[in-house]
């Protein structure tokens, strides 16, 4: 099996560009003001140019967002996917496809196995789903944390929709976790940085090599 990698929460041309040597498959962008990675969407349409060069997708990143953020970071990006880490439900994400015209991938946030069951009433509206680890009551943000969930929970199960895994995922762990979830894809953000927010072209060159192998 190919798996295939996104990198998360980029802010540099130097990130974009190992993310895209390395052959990331998928290039985050974050609109979210209370995460470290968060960017304006003039910034981010400028760092996308060379992706739109490479076989690698444009996501922007958003968090329950309003009708406004979502026309604004679609002119002004033109994103290919719109990853939604809200509570958004089934519905209102198909608002936002229809509105712009774009596809979603949807996060579900896990802790237990019913938490994976609730992706099916999301696979009619969305071209993928993403399982991340459910973020500790306290947080200020639901992602991005470096918190991981039991990987073993999403093995053998099947679903309409390609799905990313991401939480707590590195270089150092991302083949285990792999084998033991079965995931076609997968999802770093805070694994290949060397502080909040700041990617590491090394880390993220050695997190797509991991990947390779697994």
């Amino acid at each position: 099996m190919t798996v295939t990698a996104k990198i998360c929460g980029v802010s540099t041309p130097q990130a974009v560009r190992a993310a895209l040597d390395g052959g990331a498959g998928y290039v985050g962008f974050m609109f979210f003001p209370k995460s470290p990675r968060d960017i304006e969407p003039e910034a981010a349409h400028r760092l996308a140019l060379p992706i739109r060069q490479a076989p690698a997708k444009v996501v922007a990143v958003m968090v329950d967002p309003s009708d406004e953020d979502v026309d604004r970071i679609a002119r002004l990006l033109a994103p290919d996917l719109l990853q939604l880490h809200g509570k958004e439900t089934p519905a209102r994400v198909g608002e936002i496809t229809r509105r712009t015209g774009v596809g979603a991938i949807k996060v579900l946030s896990v802790s237990e196995s019913a938490d994976i069951e609730a992706a099916r009433t999301y696979e009619s509206v969305v071209e993928h789903l993403m399982f991340d680890a459910k973020a500790p009551k306290d947080a200020d943000r639901p992602g991005g944390l470096g918190a991981a969930f039991d990987w073993s929970l999403l093995a053998g199960r099947r679903f309409s929709r390609p799905w990313f895994l991401a939480g707590g995922l590195d270089p150092w762990n991302v083949t285990e976790a792999v084998k033991a979830s079965g995931a076609p894809l997968v999802d770093v953000s805070s694994g290949v940085e060397r502080g909040p927010g700041l990617k590491d072209p090394p880390l993220i060159a050695a997190f797509l090599d991991a990947v390779r192998r697994a």
